[in-house]
């Protein structure tokens, strides 16, 4: 079977960090969410993976050749306008005999465990095109779903009022017929429509899915997958080339890639990831949820907590940086601080656009994006985003003039 992922949408609510990359590269636990796509779908058995691309497709292109996937044969096809969901899938029509079935999925969705391999046994327990479905803790941004006794689905809505909402949400993992196609093409290459189509025409099983899900959305909802894959480990590893001087102190299950330093006095507390070439200096403290991309350096007595930090950021001495995003590159002086909490403990609203969006959280620091330099001496408030390329000045006390 052939798999199709969807990575060409421009994801404007993932902002700052969907700006300068596609939503599958999204780093989270020392990789992309397209990179944990990958494997599972290699885990299922599935190694021919068409990747329809358009938004800042050359870096996703770079990352796939970058990278050796041990037998996966990827082929990546370009949507040149932004055109829906219907029709990116359009895309790879030609790929697809008459008579094969494919694995539809969508490139923002994570799951820890093998949701391929679940979609795959259903399919073949039915012997009919077959939705993925789940019970994610709020149904009201996805398409919701109503079944039957027999697990086939009665009814799409794809945009739920709050009183009509049906227990289930589709969870972007399909498996479709060749005739999907036509189905599109009569419905004008309206995914919702096509797939309402096939619910009233040849019928849409159902697969439930049971274990954690996450359709990566916002820029918090990072650190919840960040989280969901940490807590999925089972054991340590540590590269044969990290240097680890006296003093270290290791808790829990940490992930130390190729020439990794460490320096003496420094604590590193699981589940955490540290990416190749990274530096961490003396009496560091790395907390528990932080994943360190590659060649970042971290200096002396910074404490990191429930972060995501990607490739190539610096962050200078005596910094604090928790339940926060960091993009690539960005440059953090020494002494800043991102306050992760209000003074009343309320929960925690993020302006990432026209309007504030209330997260749930009452611990939250901050979204920095790609080539953000912060001068030494900086608190940033709790919920701020700050687009990439943003220089924010040294914060002096005093001043010579």
């Amino acid at each position: 079977m052939k798999a199709i992922i969807l990575a060409a949408g421009k994801g404007t609510n993932l902002s700052p960090f969907s700006n300068t990359r596609p939503q599958p590269m999204i780093g989270v636990a020392g990789r992309t969410i397209l990179d944990n796509s990958l494997e599972l779908l290699k885990s299922s058995g599935i190694n021919d993976i068409f990747v329809v691309v358009g938004h800042k497709r050359e870096k996703l292109i770079q990352a796939l050749q970058d990278h050796d996937h041990d037998g996966l044969n990827i082929h990546c096809i370009e949507q040149k306008q932004s055109r829906g969901i219907g029709n990116a899938v359009m895309q790879v029509k030609n790929k697809i005999s008459p008579g094969e079935y494919f694995l539809l999925l969508y490139g923002d969705i994570l799951t820890a465990e093998n949701i391929f391999s679940k979609i795959q046994q259903s399919f073949h327990a039915f012997k009919s095109p077959v939705a993925s479905i789940c019970l994610p803790p709020s149904n009201q941004q996805f398409g919701n779903v109503f079944l039957n006794a027999q697990m086939e689905i009665t009814k799409i809505i794809e945009k739920p009022k709050s009183n009509n909402l049906g227990n289930y949400v589709l969870a972007g993992v399909f498996i479709l017929p060749a005739t999907f196609f036509g189905l599109l093409e009569s419905s004008g290459t309206s995914m919702e429509r096509a797939l309402k189509k096939m619910v009233t025409g040849d019928g849409l099983r159902a697969s439930m899915w049971e274990d954690e899900w996450l359709d990566v959305v916002r820029p918090w909802e990072i650190l919840t997958a960040n989280k969901m894959i940490m807590d999925s480990w089972g054991e340590s590893s540590i590269a044969k080339t990290a240097i680890l001087e006296s003093n270290v102190t290791l808790q829990g299950i940490v992930k130390i890639e190729e020439n990794v330093t460490i320096k003496a006095g420094a604590v590193i507390e699981g589940p955490c990831s540290i990416g190749r070439g990274s530096y961490i200096g003396n009496n560091s403290l790395v907390r528990s949820y932080t994943s360190l991309g590659k060649n970042c350096e971290i200096g002396s007595g910074v404490e990191l907590k429930n972060c995501v930090v990607m490739d190539n950021t610096q962050i200078g001495r005596l910094s604090f940086i928790g339940d926060s995003v960091l993009g690539e590159n960005v440059d953090i002086g020494s002494g800043c601080m991102t306050v992760n909490r209000s003074i009343d403990w309320k929960p925690i609203s993020v302006k990432n656009g026209k309007r504030p969006a209330s997260t749930g959280m009452s611990k939250l620091g901050a979204f920095l994006g790609d080539g953000v330099v912060v001068g030494a001496g900086n608190m940033i408030q709790p919920g701020t985003v700050v687009h990439s390329g943003k220089l924010i000045p040294a914060c002096y006390s005093l001043t010579n003039k």
